[in-house]
């Protein structure tokens, strides 16, 4: 169930009377809710809802176990914990992978045994929400819950299928109150989800048909500038479908009486890796810093274990995404660009202040570290897109090599210049513009609103693909 389809607004519609009418009554809110959340989820396919409910009863009665232990059974329970839900991932996602590569590797008399397993959505973000779970449990920052609880903070369905990823002591104690929760903000609600719809309806799908898709299916195929726009434009295709559909999950949320994560923070605005992964899908970043870097050793020890752990974490991070080489290499990428960066700042910081530019200097210094920056990104991009190394390397070849001259639609050019600069905008300009549309009375709201949603399908195609991140 996709959220910009009549489909989806015909079920949130009814999610949404129903919460109004159950919100005083606590128990009968959450089933509610877990119901809902089962439906939208078994949408696509009813058995991925076995799956689901399996994980959710584990991890619940881990997470009863390792409270009421202490010591050596507690870190033993831990390591089970986490090892059952890495071990369902990686059977799920990362087996068919594993196979090709022993079988490439080792032969096929060595090869393993095939198995046709579909791969269910969101189960990346539903595995991790897991594990935070299970290890602030183990933490002793996450109090108890019951299983109902529990159940609706894993299966909620704004955050199923694509995240953010919401941890347990964010969600948990919002669920112990729902008969206390505050009037709902139902202008800022309906902001986050217009801004996401169009963001995805309009932009992503726009761009995704007409340059981005063409030049990545047969990159030899194609000129210098439609490579060039379909790069340029995959970077603002990947922001504009997942944030959009992050902001549509946070608005749906909202108006259910749940407040979440923000999770991208205009991140082509970044002067370094180090920025762009702090304002980028910002409840991974958090979660791949909190559960596996820190976990590693993080900075703590000599430069060489950082730049370690830096390289295990972004590598990782990359192989989440997806089980195929494109994924690792691209997590590489990361990992030796933010290595890089540690190992320049750490130079840099020994010298003296008269060293660091100032003024027009200055200025000429951080554009340059913001146009390295964003280039970095955009062509690791690259690989993230490519359906396999071959097609990435084409890609590459024909940025070097191929003809400059060739017909690019100058309307996405356009609107690729029209969102890049919407992350260069000043801070204030996105903030000034909400205020202006709260402050409207009710009734205008509603009356833009419709406008704007008029606006979207006149200027959507025809059906809507998936958001990219169902994928992982």
């Amino acid at each position: 169930m996709l959220f910009p389809t009549v489909t989806f607004a015909t079920f949130f519609i009814v999610v949404y009377i129903v919460h109004l009418v159950l919100q005083p009554r606590e128990r009968a809110w959450k089933v509610a809710m877990l119901a809902a959340s089962y439906l939208f989820y078994g949408w696509w396919d009813w058995r991925f809802c076995g799956l689901l409910a399996a994980s959710t009863a584990l991890n619940w009665l881990f997470g009863q176990g390792i409270r009421a232990s202490h010591g050596r059974c507690r870190r033993l329970l831990m390591a089970m914990a986490v090892a059952a839900n890495l071990g369902a991932l990686s059977l799920f996602k990362y087996y068919g992978f594993f196979v090709e590569a022993v079988s490439n590797t080792l032969g096929s008399a060595a090869a393993l045994p095939a198995l046709d397993l579909v791969l269910p959505v969101g189960i990346s973000f539903f595995t991790f929400q897991a594990l935070s779970y299970v290890i602030d449990t183990g933490r002793g920052q996450v109090e108890s819950c019951s299983l109902l609880d529990f159940a609706v903070y894993l299966s909620f369905f704004p955050h199923l299928v694509a995240g953010p990823i919401v941890r347990a002591s964010e969600l948990l104690p919002q669920l112990a109150q729902i008969p206390q929760r505050r009037p709902i903000d139902v202008s800022a609600a309906a902001w986050l989800i217009g801004r996401g719809l169009f963001k995805k309806v309009v932009v992503a799908t726009y761009l995704a048909e007409t340059v981005v898709g063409p030049a990545f299916a047969a990159p030899a195929l194609a000129s210098k500038t439609q490579l060039l726009a379909a790069m340029y434009g995959y970077a603002i295709q990947i922001y504009a479908d997942f944030s959009g559909y992050t902001d549509i999950a946070i608005g749906i949320a909202a108006l259910l009486g749940i407040d979440f994560p923000v999770n991208f923070d205009r991140p082509y605005r970044a002067r370094s890796i180090q920025d762009f992964w702090r304002r980028w899908h910002m409840t991974l970043s958090r979660w791949l810093r909190d559960y596996l870097y820190i976990p590693l050793g993080g900075s703590r020890g000599s430069s060489a274990a950082t730049y370690r752990n830096l390289m295990v974490t972004m590598v990782l991070g990359g192989l989440w995404h997806g089980a195929a080489w494109t994924f690792i290499i691209w997590g590489a990428i990361q990992g030796v660009a933010l290595g890089l960066e540690r190992f320049v700042t750490s130079r840099r910081a020994g010298l003296p202040e008269s060293v660091t530019p100032a003024g027009p200097a200055r200025a000429v210094r951080q554009g340059a570290k913001w146009f390295i920056t964003f280039h970095v990104v955009v062509l690791a991009w690259v690989l993230f897109r490519a359906q396999n190394i071959e097609l990435a390397w084409q890609f590459f070849i024909g940025l070097a090599t191929a003809p400059l001259a060739g017909p690019v639609n100058l309307a996405a050019v356009a609107l690729i210049g029209a969102a890049l600069a919407t992350q260069l905008a000043p801070d204030d300009v996105g903030p000034r513009l909400y205020r202006v549309y709260a402050g409207l009375d009710p009734t205008l709201q509603s009356a833009l609103v419709g406008v704007w949603l008029f606006f979207i399908v006149a200027l959507g195609p025809e059906g809507v693909a998936p958001f990219i991140y169902f994928q992982f």
